[in-house]
């Protein structure tokens, strides 16, 4: 199995990361809706949704939404919120999305770049193209590349809930891999990675022009600032399907 099939699917990840801003998530929500003009009831789809936060978010603003993710454990998790507007099935975000076309398709929070070919890559850049209306945005929120060989921490501990989380970080054959060490609350010792490709803001607008998109602009971090390659810490990237 690939590193995310296990490590999203533990309680310990959603620990690790239960810090999480949701106040800035919502926030950034807001303000890349209000650029989009989506009318309200639009259909948008929340892909690799994770645990649902922004998906929730999303139908709250008054969207038909579909969050689809690779982790069973986070879409049984998702159900309890469902409603006639909000569903969540099981997905690999690398296959073919089928249903009713959307008027858009998000991907946050660096939720790409983890597998190991190209062909693999494309295909997900092939699949959102293939669910999306003609004129539909898709939206792409990946990390900087440039900023984390820049700001890069090789070693830290974090806390949380009583379990000591050691996190080594380095850059390795392009990939940036974090190696997650721990023992659980009955002294098991637990050992996780991930590894995320460096893409380069070239690099995925190819990936976009093959499947049949245009940039139309990329932001730097989450109040929607210029994109700027040495000090920002996102590259999130608005196309268009054409």
């Amino acid at each position: 199995m690939d590193w995310f099939e296990t490590w999203f699917d533990t309680p310990y990840y959603h620990i690790l990361y239960k810090n999480h801003d949701y106040s800035e998530a919502e926030a950034f929500i807001t303000k890349l809706t209000a650029v989009l003009q989506l009318p309200e009831g639009a259909r948008i789809i929340d892909l690799a949704c994770g645990k649902g936060r922004h998906s929730v978010f999303l139908n709250k603003l008054g969207y038909d939404v579909l969050g689809l993710d690779l982790s069973r454990n986070s879409i049984e998790y998702d159900e309890q919120f469902e409603n006639p507007k909000l569903k969540f099935a099981v997905h690999d975000i690398r296959n073919e999305i089928i249903g009713e076309r959307a008027d858009a398709v998000f991907n946050l929070f660096t939720s790409f770049g983890y597998f190991k070919t190209e062909g693999e890559d494309q295909a997900v850049f092939d699949s959102v193209a293939g669910a999306l209306k003609k004129d539909g945005f898709f939206v792409l929120d990946y990390l900087n590349q440039q900023y984390v060989r820049n700001t890069l921490t090789d070693r830290q501990e974090v806390q949380r809930d009583g379990i000591t989380f050691h996190i080594h970080k380095r850059i390795e054959d392009n990939y940036v891999i974090k190696e997650i060490n721990f023992d659980d609350e009955e002294g098991e010792f637990h050992s996780y990675f991930e590894r995320v490709k460096l893409h380069t803001p070239e690099k995925i607008l190819k990936y976009a022009e093959r499947a049949g998109f245009e940039r139309i602009r990329i932001w730097g971090d989450y109040q929607l600032d210029d994109f700027d390659e040495d000090t920002s810490p996102r590259c999130i990237n608005l196309f268009r399907k054409v």
